[in-house]
């Protein structure tokens, strides 16, 4: 089985849903890479037409940019998207919007309208693990201000609950390094801190290490999710809940499965 065609596969049928005039979160990774020169492909083939790329990393950057498909940052995103628009006071603070009203400005505020990326691992309930390629802050950050967070695997990646497979990849201040070690192992995960191809610390995009943690199966990732937020040396984790994804495109010998959450 050519788990690598298989990836291709489930990347090429969620690039069918990008349309003209879209702004695509790039994803990072062997499977987003398919995705990305796909739509790079149907770019030059004028099938694509007035589409803007996100990336996730500066890997994704230089490819995208290498396959001709026109960038812009999340920063010069928000500039271009709000300099036709007044500025305006909500007559009330902030604390006293309800519900359905913070539900519809966070909306207002993703103004990407498809991010198509890959995961590490898909538990039954849609949650993720993300962050094997290095690029788990990125990708979240993107994610956040996705309308659509399209997530493409191969059938190698589900499993019954996250940490049956993969680790949870955990981005950490180079300052808090140590500390942050020892505070995962007294959560119970064995640790590892990540190396680069020349054999020292891994470095990531925004110059942080990260610390690869075995948590095992992780029975509540919503509560693990929670406490690896609460703790101030951790910039960001691989831990990616159900509540960002819209699709799971999962291909296997059989075809692309598209798996929904409801």
């Amino acid at each position: 089985m050519d788990y690598s065609k298989l990836k291709q596969i489930a990347a090429e049928k969620a690039v069918e849903e990008v349309k003209d005039g879209m702004i695509v979160g790039l994803g990072t990774g062997s499977t987003a890479k398919f995705a990305t020169i796909k739509i790079a492909k149907k770019i030059k083939d004028g099938h694509l037409k007035n589409i803007y790329g996100i990336p996730t990393s500066k890997k994704t950057e230089e490819l995208a940019a290498g396959h001709g498909i026109p960038l812009l940052s999340l920063n010069q995103l928000f500039k271009l998207r709000t300099k036709n628009f007044e500025r305006r006071t909500l007559n009330v603070e902030p604390r006293t919007l309800n519900v359905e009203q913070r539900t519809k400005n966070a909306e207002r505020n993703n103004l990407i309208d498809i991010t198509i990326d890959g995961a590490d691992e898909v538990d039954s309930d849609l949650n993720l693990i993300k962050g094997g390629g290095g690029a788990l802050l990125r990708e979240k950050v993107i994610a956040q201000n996705t309308k659509r967070l399209l997530i493409v695997v191969d059938k190698t990646k589900l499993s019954g609950r996250l940490g049956e497979k993969f680790f949870v990849p955990v981005e950490v201040l180079q300052f808090a390094l140590e500390s942050e070690i020892n505070f995962l192992e007294s959560l119970g995960a064995v640790t590892n801190i990540r190396k680069g191809d020349d054999g020292g610390f891994f470095v990531t995009d925004e110059g942080n290490y990260i610390i690869d943690a075995n948590f095992g199966k992780i029975e509540n990732p919503a509560e693990l999710n929670s406490l690896l937020n609460e703790r101030a040396g951790i910039v960001e984790h691989g831990i990616f809940l159900n509540k960002l994804v819209d699709s799971v495109y999962c291909s296997s010998n059989d075809g692309v499965e598209i798996l929904g959450v409801s």
